[in-house]
């Protein structure tokens, strides 16, 4: 594959705040702490204090991966977790079935070149890239789901609580289609062989994602990480107490929230009173405080402050913490440096360094994960027969449409001159009323307001009747857009793996490999 790279302001698709946090904005700088640049990472490193407790984290991956068989990287990558020179570099995402929207496997490549670019530039240090399983978020509807060119395959199950705690047994019917999908090709047996191994093998989706994630990404020491452990838990319990108790979150976000909307920009995300889940095997609700008790919504469970600490302390593992407390906890137990994440976790970052200054806790360099177009051969052929190019392509459709029609029409369709024209009459016309009498020069602005409208309407006929005469052209602009743009979003955020992979086996994460740069804040659009 073939990448050319433009801004991201020119996809039209990303916030204002994520393009000015990538254009280093003086306006954001109070809201994170190192610049997203090779000199914020010197910084991060000299000043980086990790309070990670280095062996319970090596025990507990080890564990983790006790049924794997990792690979020697893998493994090497584990070990040199014990190092106080090695440093991870995160990101985080559901565990979307079958890996999901393709930024799924954008974020971990950014993660894993990050951390190799990282060593090229500081080899006195180790970077080892890591990929934050969110096994205890519950939204079951939001992952159970994969979208394959037009077929979408839903996973149905009865089962509540954590994701990453549900079992795999009732995949099946949806494993079998989704393997049927990419068929008996050598590439598409290849990916199902992987897949079929990681959904049958384990019976916890947490398991299932790790070793599917593992058999894509292994040989590039990736570590994948479930949280959900009581060891891990245990370090984060007294912050958990005195969060609950104490609401810091609640207030300090809020405030954060306020100064950001001061700037002109909007939060991603609301804290609430309480940021934390109390959860079980089938369970994981929110946590309020009501009458001086704390209880756990939609169960009879409550807990006094005193009983509440007892729980903490005794099955930290029985709270999770919601989006706004994560981050947090991540970099509580892991020796953390960077964090890796798509547009909405970048802007709800940013909404948190409060929170990580009044705890202490070391607040990472925040990364905007890589991301890319990719165009297939019969589209980049289609798009050089309508001589469109990779930045007109993200334009809306009719917008496109209509400059298209411009671009092969000429000057006919574009009556600038002739409104500038009548502009320069009736400013005559007003300045000679004004003389005779000055009320008349307010009759003679409506005039040439009426004048220009009906010009301007004209030449939306003349754009239609044009359009008429280019129906096949405009149909084939259509169709390409719904090719590259399912949904009318980017095709990362919609199509999975399997296509790619189909057509271009591993070589497609190859070229990923080769082609993200991290650091570089571009847009990949990929020509295979």
């Amino acid at each position: 594959m073939q990448a050319k790279y433009i801004s991201y302001q020119q996809t039209n698709a990303f916030s204002p705040v994520v393009l000015d946090y990538i254009d280093g904005k003086d306006t954001l700088e109070s809201f994170y702490k190192y610049s997203p640049t090779i000199q914020g990472f010197e910084k991060a490193i000299t000043e980086r204090k990790v309070s990670a407790d280095r062996e319970l984290l090596l025990s507990s991956l080890n564990r983790q991966y006790a049924h794997l068989q990792p690979s020697a990287l893998v493994q090497s990558n584990i070990n040199l977790l014990a190092d106080d020179r090695t440093f991870t570099i995160t990101t985080g995402h559901q565990l979307n079935i079958f890996t999901g929207p393709l930024y799924f496997i954008y974020k971990i490549i950014t993660a894993i070149n990050l951390a190799r670019d990282l060593k090229q530039q500081f080899p006195d240090f180790n970077f080892v890239p890591v990929y934050w399983m969110a096994t205890e978020d519950h939204d079951f509807e939001e992952i159970n789901h994969v979208k394959v060119e037009d077929r979408k395959l839903s996973w149905e199950t009865d089962e509540t609580g954590a994701t990453g705690r549900i079992n795999t047994a009732s995949i099946a019917e949806t494993l079998a289609a989704y393997r049927g999908y990419l068929g008996i090709s050598e590439n598409g047996s290849a990916l199902s062989k992987k897949v079929e191994q990681a959904y049958t093998r384990n019976h916890k989706l947490s398991d299932a994602t790790r070793e599917l994630v593992d058999a894509l990404f292994g040989d590039q020491g990736l570590i994948c990480i479930d949280a959900d452990d009581a060891a891990l838990k245990a370090q984060f319990a007294p912050l958990m107490y005195k969060d609950i108790t104490g609401q810091h979150s609640f207030e300090l976000i809020n405030q954060t929230n306020t100064a950001l909307e001061e700037k002109g920009y909007k939060a991603q995300v609301n804290p609430r009173e309480i940021n934390f889940f109390y959860m079980d095997d089938q369970l994981r609700e929110r946590i309020v405080e009501e009458d001086g008790l704390y209880k756990v919504m939609n169960t009879s469970i409550s807990f006094t402050r005193e009983t509440l600490k007892e729980e903490i302390d005794t099955h930290p593992e029985r709270f999770s913490p919601n989006v706004v407390m994560r981050p947090v906890y991540q970099e509580i137990i892991l020796p953390n440096l960077a964090y890796i994440g798509g547009g909405a976790e970048v802007t709800y970052w940013l909404q948190l360094k409060a929170n990580f200054d009044f705890y202490g806790i070391p607040y990472p360099v925040l990364i905007l994960r890589n991301s890319a177009l990719v165009i297939d051969e019969r589209s980049a052929r289609k798009m050089q027969i309508l001589g469109i190019n990779q930045i007109s392509l993200f334009s809306a459709d009719e917008q496109l449409k209509n400059l298209w029609v411009k671009d092969h029409v000429g000057d006919s369709l574009c009556l600038d001159d002739e409104q500038r024209a009548i502009r320069a009459v009736f400013d005559q016309i007003k300045l000679n009323s004004y003389k005779v009498d000055k009320t008349l020069s307010l009759s003679a602005e409506a005039a040439k307001m009426k004048a220009l409208k009906l010009v301007t309407n004209l030449e939306k006929k003349l754009l239609r009747a044009e359009k008429r005469k280019h129906t096949t052209s405009l149909t084939q602009i259509e169709n390409l857009k719904h090719k590259l743009f399912p949904s009318g979003v980017l095709q990362e955020r919609v199509l999975n793996i399997a296509p790619m992979y189909v057509l271009y086996g591993s070589d497609f994460i190859q070229s990923l490999y080769l082609h993200f740069k991290p650091l570089d804040h571009k847009f990949t659009v990929l020509y295979a």
